[in-house]
């Protein structure tokens, strides 16, 4: 995704291969931020709204579903789900009840969000 941003953003600042100008540079000069940390970030405030709900929720209840059946052979693909796991235990939360007892708190969940998104752009 990020590559096609920039594509496109070097469309709209008319910057041509033979100017050899950096991702980094072109983003500055834009303003703009990269699509996939909006993404994560939009995708962090959703599941915090999804862990202040009701347990009984339909958003809850698709959130811990764990379908029954075998899977394909090989690697298991990349869904929202694991995508969101994966997060979740590299910033540091062992299970989603702990995320949910952070998510109750708004404006602590919006700082750890903000701090989360930091630090996978390597800000920190």
């Amino acid at each position: 995704m990020d590559s096609f941003q920039y594509m496109c953003l070097r469309k709209i600042l008319r910057i041509w291969w033979p100017q050899r100008i950096s991702n980094k540079t072109i983003s500055e000069k834009s303003g703009v931020a990269k699509i996939s940390e909006e993404i994560r970030r939009r995708r962090w405030n959703w599941i915090g709204h999804v862990l202040r709900k009701e347990r009984n929720n339909d958003c809850m209840v698709a959130m811990g579903w764990q379908p029954e059946g075998k899977r394909k052979i090989g690697r298991p693909k990349t869904t929202w789900r694991r995508t969101a796991e994966q997060e979740r235990k590299s910033a540091g939360w062992t299970s989603w009840a702990n995320a949910r007892r952070t998510a109750e708190d708004r404006t602590a969940w919006r700082l750890r969000v903000a701090a989360l998104c930091a630090s996978w752009r390597g800000e920190h």
